[in-house]
């Protein structure tokens, strides 16, 4: 129904127009147990094969919904009847910020891809942790912190920026994933830059350590940037892990097939969905390949069905998320990813995610 009837209508509407109608709606089923109820019993499925530990974290499957989605912490009540295993919230920054100007969304469906340019809009720490105190969670809920996105926000404070917001939120969530790649910022710094992941790094060693810790790296980086992020993270033990990866911004390396109309509406914004999924699964395969699985690996990028997940689980992954797959092919497509990973575990003899993990033939 939602391929053949409703993606035809919403597709007609202003695209970050129907992401907050979905917004708001899922705040509504949210709020009400029996809507909960019925919309789990459509999109929920549960295996055995699918229970997964990552991080010191139990997770009931491991198809999450990443960040960027759900920017303000609004829709972890209705979010596990859609059938996640966890879901990443944010990115939050300590202060609120309105967004960028000017058209921040937009589809490209020839390449099942959005671009996409919000500019790090949320509501900002003090107000998310003023949301959170009457919230529980019922699978794990990771928090993405970012840099407030303010030119008057650089060098040390924008480090202290990320530590508050750390001290403010992170006990409240199973994890917490450090932004340090957002391509919308309007600074342009980039926290995986080795010089200032150093420094950030530095920073955060002194807060006390809350749950794990990821870091979101793009998805075009080269071996060798790779190797130097490496070298500053293998420094920091308190670091669990990483997230791979970020909105792509170098278009050039993507093969893209919409008309320049659309890839030209909001020329700035990073592209996600389809055109990444390579991408992202060659970094996760090189980093899984050259830590020898020392870091746990959350994977996204392209993941429509069960086959782009297991892709990514079978070169390192632990835990997959998704958002365009979602906006493609609608709620059902959690359950479809779940159902089809447990088929093809049994087809290739495993009993469980955790054993097919960095497992492909080569």
């Amino acid at each position: 129904m939602y391929e053949k009837i409703l993606k035809p209508v919403f597709f007609r509407f202003d695209p970050e127009a129907i992401h907050d109608f979905f917004v708001a709606f899922g705040i509504m089923l949210g709020a009400c147990p029996l809507s909960r109820w019925v919309v789990g019993i459509f999109c929920e499925y549960e295996h055995p094969a699918l229970r997964t530990r990552v991080a010191g974290i139990d997770f009931r499957n491991p198809v999450g919904l990443a960040a960027g989605f759900d920017k303000d912490v609004r829709l972890t009540k209705i979010m596990p009847s859609v059938g996640f295993g966890f879901m990443e919230s944010g990115a939050v920054t300590r202060y609120p910020y309105k967004g960028n100007d000017g058209l921040r969304l937009a589809r490209l469906p020839a390449d099942q891809s959005l671009v996409v340019y919000y500019g790090l809009k949320n509501i900002g720490a003090e107000a998310v942790a003023r949301n959170l105190r009457h919230l529980e969670f019922r699978i794990p809920v990771g928090l993405n912190i970012a840099k407030t996105n303010r030119a008057d926000i650089k060098g040390d404070l924008s480090i202290e920026d990320y530590a508050a917001t750390y001290r403010m939120l992170a006990g409240r969530f199973s994890y917490v994933t450090l932004n340090v790649s957002c391509p919308n910022a309007q600074d342009g710094c980039l926290f995986q830059e080795p010089h200032l992941l150093d420094a950030l790094l530095a920073a955060m060693a002194k807060e006390e350590k809350k749950g794990p810790i990821f870091l979101k790296l793009s998805v075009h980086l080269r071996t060798d940037e790779i190797d130097a992020i490496l070298e500053v993270v293998d420094r920091y033990p308190f670091v669990d892990g990483f997230v791979i990866g970020n909105l792509a911004k170098r278009r050039e390396m993507l093969r893209l097939t919409s008309p320049p109309e659309q890839l030209n509406a909001v020329p700035e914004g990073g592209i996600s969905g389809r055109p990444i999924r390579e991408l992202s699964t060659n970094l996760i395969r090189y980093l899984y390949r050259k830590t020898k699985g020392r870091y746990a690996i959350i994977g996204l990028g392209g993941i429509f069905t069960a086959e782009d997940a297991y892709e990514k689980i079978k070169a390192g992954a632990s835990l997959v998320q998704i958002i365009t797959g979602l906006i493609y092919g609608g709620p059902g497509t959690v359950k479809k990813i779940n159902r089809g990973l447990v088929e093809l575990l049994t087809r290739d003899g495993y009993q469980s995610i955790g054993e097919a993990v960095g497992k492909e033939n080569l």
